[in-house]
């Protein structure tokens, strides 16, 4: 790697620190947003809770890893459906036991080491489950870039559809023609472009941030005050399945991460640290209103540019993001973004989740010629992506992406042919 500007314990100059911080917290703005938009949540719960996650994922690390923690896409859909089912509360909850799954694979990986992880989630697997990620979530980007709600119904306008692609065209052109913090910040910069065109063409309201308070507390959603904690077995089996997904990708980005600063997080401070602080992240977020988190891919390009590794720096973007939360102009404005915008960035966003998955097989180059490699993919594909189920009563199913996820580890442990090709 290139020589580093900032090692992982040192500390900025206060005049750097500054801009330091703002550019991790520019890069991790617009996907952090936008997850609570698509899923009914408070933008500034999911910012105060990146921050707060981030704090306490620092510290359980040591001050070891400059990662950050943002909103996780991968709980869009299980969001939707348990909220379709048992309210709003009822994704909360799920997200706490999400959080219980990270706290007890950790403290397996802590007593037993982490290899076994690695052979019972390989890319054979995790990739498959990704690409139903993305896929899954595309009709709901078309529908939000392209249909207004008229009277309880979805109305298809050329208009609307207008700023999506203006939106879109923003953020692959930063993606494609530009280098530095500008490519490494394609959502929240398609935003932007996008916000200037609808309000060119007058699709803006204003009027929420006319009446709102400067000040404001984000709005949370406590567990037997806003709603009762009831646990379904359909509750679980439709969030805790996700957990599969998600710690893959934790992993990979701990790897990743691992590289650019030159230090083996996986043996130290362990794997077991890394998933626990997530894992805590996760349940602090879940208690007061958040979505469930995730270490970001984008924080990681903004280290890998600017060679500053330091955790004060990401402490700095934590601070930041916790304080706007409480701007209540600040928080009007971001929900004055039209859902056709957002439909935008979710045309991308959504797209390049699948594509990471293609990624990941062709990265560990994956064998489609071997037939058990063939079996395992198609039938994750088809089952996510399908939205199968599986229903034992009204109240007790699994379904769509949690199903596929259990499927591809079951077919992975029992079908024969097994290789030695994991995460790492």
């Amino acid at each position: 790697m290139n020589e580093k500007v900032l090692d992982v314990h040192e500390k900025p100059a206060a005049s750097k620190w500054l801009i330091l911080s703002l550019q991790h917290m520019f890069a991790m703005f617009g996907a952090t947003i936008l997850v609570p938009q698509l899923v009914g949540l408070s933008p500034a719960i999911a910012l105060l809770t990146s921050g707060i996650a981030t704090i306490v994922f620092i510290i359980v690390t040591r001050f070891q890893v400059p990662a950050y923690l943002g909103s996780s896409f991968a709980f869009i859909i299980p969001i939707q459906v348990a909220t379709k089912t048992g309210g709003i509360g009822s994704a909360m909850i799920g997200s706490m036991f999400v959080a219980l799954v990270y706290g007890i694979i950790s403290l397996l990986i802590w007593k037993t080491g982490y290899k076994w992880i690695m052979k019972v989630l390989p890319p054979i697997v995790v990739a498959p489950v990704i690409i139903v990620i993305g896929l899954a979530l595309s009709p709901t980007a078309i529908n939000m870039a392209s249909t207004i709600t008229i009277d309880g119904e979805s109305v298809y306008s050329m208009l609307h559809f207008s700023a999506a692609l203006v939106t879109l065209a923003a953020a692959i052109i930063c993606l494609m023609f530009f280098k530095g913090i500008i490519n490494l910040m394609p959502i929240l910069i398609g935003i932007i472009v996008g916000y200037i065109y609808s309000a060119a063409i007058g699709i803006l309201d204003f009027t929420k941030v006319l009446e709102a308070k400067w000040f404001a507390i984000p709005e949370m959603l406590i567990p037997g005050i806003d709603y009762d904690f009831v646990i379904t077995p359909t509750l679980l089996l439709v969030m805790v399945p996700i957990a599969i997904v998600t710690i893959s990708e934790h992993i990979g980005h701990q790897l990743v991460l691992g590289k650019i600063v030159d230090r083996d997080y996986i043996q130290n401070p362990g794997l077991n640290r890394s998933l626990l602080g997530d894992g805590i992240g996760t349940l602090i977020s879940g208690l007061v209103g958040g979505p469930p988190k995730t270490t970001y891919g984008e924080n990681i390009g903004v280290l890998a540019l600017t060679r500053v590794y330091s955790v004060y720096v990401i402490l700095g973007a934590a601070v930041f993001a916790i304080a706007i939360s409480f701007l209540g102009k600040v928080m009007a404005l971001i929900a004055t973004i039209p859902t056709a915008v957002l439909g935008g960035v979710s045309i991308l966003l959504f797209g390049i989740i699948a594509s990471s998955g293609l990624r990941m097989l062709v990265d560990h180059k994956i064998d489609f010629g071997n037939q058990r490699n063939l079996v395992i993919a198609s039938v994750i594909l088809i089952i996510g992506i399908g939205g199968a189920s599986i229903r034992f009563s009204d109240t007790f199913q699994i379904e769509g992406m949690a199903l596929a996820a259990i499927v591809g580890v079951v077919l992975n442990l029992v079908l024969p042919g097994k290789t030695n090709e994991s995460l790492a």
